[in-house]
């Protein structure tokens, strides 16, 4: 019997996805829950769990290619019961002397080699470097290894690793050489190289919406020089008992935010948005913070911040950090806020 695995249900604003990588080809046998495949969107990376466990079958999809929601990808044969032999069925059935009850054996744990749940920018790590993911103990739910893990794993071996001995060391021994990897696809003119990259999905929103922002909105910009002395004096003397009781590092940003909301609150049209002919104002302080990952800028939304104290906005901050690294945003963080904030501070 065969069961058909689906794009999951997209939102209206998102029409279609990419394939970004396939983790099984048919004929593998597959768990129930393991991922299948990744499809890239506008915004997240989206991951396609099996519905059952069995054996991969046709797959209809390849890396690149274009897919809108409730599209069949792949199908998925339901492992068979191994049939009983004629003996075995022939056999009599005969009760065996009772026996006292032995004592209950402890849980087995998943066995050795099995490969649990991974996030994608910890898959795509973990390729790169050609490492064992079921040597990786995984932190998040159900045991998903996060690129955290994977970073914490390395930092682990590599400290573990047993010094040589000094007879065994070879001093002015040659590094070996890396093996020639593949030439990346260069051209231009004579002296002037240039090599071309596709862009991701999120790369190609950020400079649509760029260019659509110029053409759409009225582009202001003032400069406020503030003198944070009280704010740096006051990070500085709270900051260790601040980390110690929330268990979050004090920022910048969670005094950026409260007075934003702050300043929002006396101008509340800087809290609003256009909706046709009518200017709609926001009850509420959604702020969206600009988060840098290695797939781009992301701007999830801190809901309520009026509501919130600074513990809360810098575990929320940190939060939508991780979340962007592992690609793991969902569209409803990523979606609304009446307020953006981008720090590039970090940069230097």
């Amino acid at each position: 019997m065969s069961t058909e695995v689906r794009v999951p249900a997209l939102p209206e604003s998102v029409a279609d996805a990419t394939v970004a990588a396939l983790h099984k080809q048919p004929g593998e046998a597959v768990r129930e829950g393991e991922t299948l495949l990744d499809l890239e969107t506008d915004k997240v990376v989206l991951e396609v769990p099996a519905p059952l466990s069995g054996v991969l079958g046709a797959l209809h999809v390849k890396v690149g290619d274009v897919v809108q929601a409730d599209t069949v990808v792949a199908l998925i044969e339901a492992a068979a019961a191994p049939a009983a032999t004629p003996s075995q069925s022939a056999a009599p059935v005969r009760t065996p002397p009772a026996r006292p009850a032995a004592p209950p054996r402890p849980q087995a744990s998943a066995p050795a080699g099995a490969e649990p749940p991974i996030a994608p920018a910890a898959r795509r790590l973990i390729k790169e470097l050609n490492l064992d993911p079921s040597a990786i103990p995984g932190s998040g739910v159900d045991g998903r290894v996060h690129k955290a893990d994977v970073v914490a794993w390395l930092d682990a071996r590599e400290q573990a690793a047993p010094e040589p001995r000094a007879e065994e060391r070879q001093p002015f021994a040659p590094e070996p050489r890396p093996e020639p990897g593949p030439e990346p696809r260069l051209g231009g003119e004579a002296g002037r190289p240039e090599q071309r990259v596709p862009m991701t999905r999120l790369r190609a929103r950020i400079a649509e919406r760029l260019v659509q922002a110029q053409h759409s909105a009225a582009m202001l910009t003032t400069f406020n020089e503030v003198n944070l002395r009280e704010v740096l004096a006051l990070r500085a003397r709270h900051r260790d008992a601040f980390e110690k009781t929330h268990g979050a590092r004090l920022g910048l940003m969670s005094f950026f935010v409260r007075a934003s909301v702050e300043a929002l609150k006396r101008f509340p049209v800087l809290n609003a948005t256009i909706d046709g002919e009518d200017i709609l104002y926001h009850g509420y302080h959604d702020i969206g913070i600009a988060v840098s990952s290695e797939r781009g800028l992301v701007v999830p939304i801190l809901r309520n911040c009026d509501q919130l104290g600074m513990a809360e906005i810098e575990q929320g901050i940190a939060e939508f950090a991780r979340k962007a690294a592992d690609g793991s945003l969902s569209y409803e963080e990523l979606s609304g806020g009446t307020f953006t904030i981008t720090n590039g501070g970090v940069f230097g």
